[in-house]
């Protein structure tokens, strides 16, 4: 009765609510409303049938969550647990140890503690592998990890974890941790500021502000703004932060949508701070959203000249829309415009290719655009910067040493044979090199090039249809040559990689500040940018000035 009455009476309000969504689903109203009895009543009778006991929640957690992947990787359910974190990214501030964990093949490890955090404080360091936290053991545990570790101010947490082979205990007390937008800014030399944006929190255009009324206050009169590998975050800051450059009442960023309220037109609303002040972006293909529309922004209005190699290229805009009992979804409601017309979005969701895969956009069909004062730009394809910097695009073997984490597992080797350079400079050398090679033979490190897995895939076709004994020999022949293929992209792309090793190295012994402040001297980008601003006539020349 009680399952017949909730049928009766609860799924008729929930397909009532649809009758006031609008216009655009009256057409679809029976197929929604079809789809939604179905599944209601599948949900219920495999819970009731299956032989073994369910767990609805988790089921229908996944459930949605395949549902969504299926449109793009950006329309996302959030339970309980997700909204939480993903409040915290937008605010960026939490109550926990302060460092940032990934979990990979089962692991949790600390893949960077923050200076002078919980985790720091208590000598946790990158590349260490927790496996418990209080009672909970982590090798078969399923759920997010990382909220084990949350919880109120001076909470103490007992964690086991792995160091070089060796089992360690440590008591960690939370406390409440600011993850800021702007990391490190500093002067490059008298006349030229550089200010790291790493991401579009609630803070960042408060930070961004701050650092740039402190530089010119320092002398400063030219601006590096770095927004390499910064994912995004939220449209209005970025808004905001081409405030600070350009006049009030400038569109930044126009969006498009097939539902009219989510067509929206943002401009700036405040007086600039600056806007005179000479202006380059560094970008890189981990530039991506809010990144992109600044970066996009300031370059179709001419006013900063763009710097790196090309974006992402994620065009598209989402929402989170509150659900019932706590949930979220983020939706992608729009496509952002930059003020030139462009719509950089470099995967077409919509088409997908054989495997699956959405479908990127070539270069012969990119359309061009105008900029304020007539420079040529282009959509399509993510932010294609004013000077392109070669060096700056990582090789396809490069991506797959950061992927795969290999950069990394050897700057934790590295680190623990060579205690001694405390906070000085390392250097990765010749010798260093060939140990890295060593270390990639030893570790038995996978590449996982398409070639790769196609090989991969081959001769397990062949062992299912039980013809690998036939191939063997041929199969062992060609996973040769492509070991000996690979070793040459390696030792062609030698600077590329060593250079990625160093940025990996100078995070262990000084932090990401040490990074920062190692690039300002050191990095090709920095160096690129501050030569343009050096000169007068080239930077006008490219904008046209």
């Amino acid at each position: 009765m009680l399952l017949r009455f909730k049928k009766r009476y609860i799924i008729p309000v929930i397909l009532s609510g649809f009758l006031f969504i609008g216009v655009g689903f009256k057409e679809d109203f029976f197929e929604i409303a079809k789809q939604i009895e179905i599944f209601t009543n599948l949900f219920k009778t495999v819970n009731m049938n299956y032989v073994d006991e369910t767990n609805p929640g988790e089921m229908m957690d996944k459930a949605i969550k395949s549902m969504l992947a299926d449109l793009d990787p950006y329309t996302n359910y959030f339970n309980e647990a997700d909204v939480v974190k993903f409040k915290i990214n937008n605010t960026g501030e939490y109550t926990g140890i302060g460092a940032m964990i990934t979990r990979k093949e089962g692991k949790i490890i600390i893949k960077e503690p923050y200076k002078n955090y919980p985790a720091d404080k208590t000598g946790l360091k990158a590349g260490d592998e927790i496996i418990q936290i209080g009672d909970v053991e982590l090798k078969d545990y399923k759920e997010d990890a990382s909220a084990l570790m949350r919880g109120a101010k001076n909470a103490k947490v007992e964690v086991k974890f792995i160091r070089q082979g060796k089992m360690n205990t440590a008591t960690l007390i939370l406390d409440e941790v600011e993850v800021k937008a702007v990391p490190f800014y500093g002067k490059v030399d008298e006349k030229t500021g550089y200010i790291v944006l790493s991401q579009f929190n609630r803070k960042a255009t408060f930070e961004t502000q701050a650092a740039l009324m402190d530089l010119k206050t320092q002398g400063a009169e030219k601006i590096i703004l770095d927004l390499r590998g910064n994912p995004g975050g939220l449209l209005g800051e970025a808004v905001n932060i081409c405030n600070l450059f350009v006049p009030k009442g400038e569109i930044i960023v126009t969006t498009k949508s097939k539902i009219e309220k989510h067509n929206q037109t943002y401009k700036t609303t405040r007086d600039p701070i600056d806007l005179d002040v000479p202006l380059v972006i560094l970008v890189d293909g981990k530039s991506a959203s809010a990144s992109e529309i600044v970066s996009g922004a300031l370059q179709d209005l001419d006013r900063a000249v763009v710097v790196g190699s090309r974006s992402f290229g994620k065009g598209l805009v989402q929402r989170p829309l509150d659900l019932t009992y706590g949930t979220q979804v983020k939706v992608t409601i729009s496509r952002y415009y930059t003020p030139s017309g462009r719509c950089i979005q470099a995967l077409d969701y919509s088409k997908k290719d054989a495997e699956g895969k959405a479908i990127k956009t070539e270069a012969k069909n990119f359309n061009a655009f105008k900029t304020k004062k007539g420079r040529t730009v282009y959509d399509g394809g993510g932010i294609q910067p004013d000077v392109e910097l070669e060096e700056t695009k990582l090789s396809s073997i490069a991506e797959a040493l950061q992927k795969n984490d290999a950069i990394f597992n050897f700057a934790t080797s590295y680190y623990y044979k060579n205690p001694a350079l405390g906070n000085k400079i390392p250097t990765v050398s010749d010798a260093d090199f060939i140990d890295f090679k060593t270390f990639l033979k030893k570790e038995n490190f996978s590449f996982d090039t398409e070639t790769e897995k196609q090989l991969k895939k081959t001769l397990e076709t062949a062992q299912k249809e039980k013809i690998d004994e036939n191939i063997k020999v041929e199969y062992q022949n060609l996973l040769t040559a492509l070991h000996k293929s690979e070793e040459i992209q390696l030792n062609k792309n030698q600077t590329e990689i060593k250079k990625l090793i160093l940025d990996e190295l100078i995070k262990r012994y000084q932090y990401k500040e040490g990074l920062y402040q190692y690039y300002i001297q050191n990095n090709s980008e920095v160096k690129k940018a501050t030569s343009i601003l050096a000169n007068q006539t080239e930077y006008n020349k490219i904008l046209k000035k």
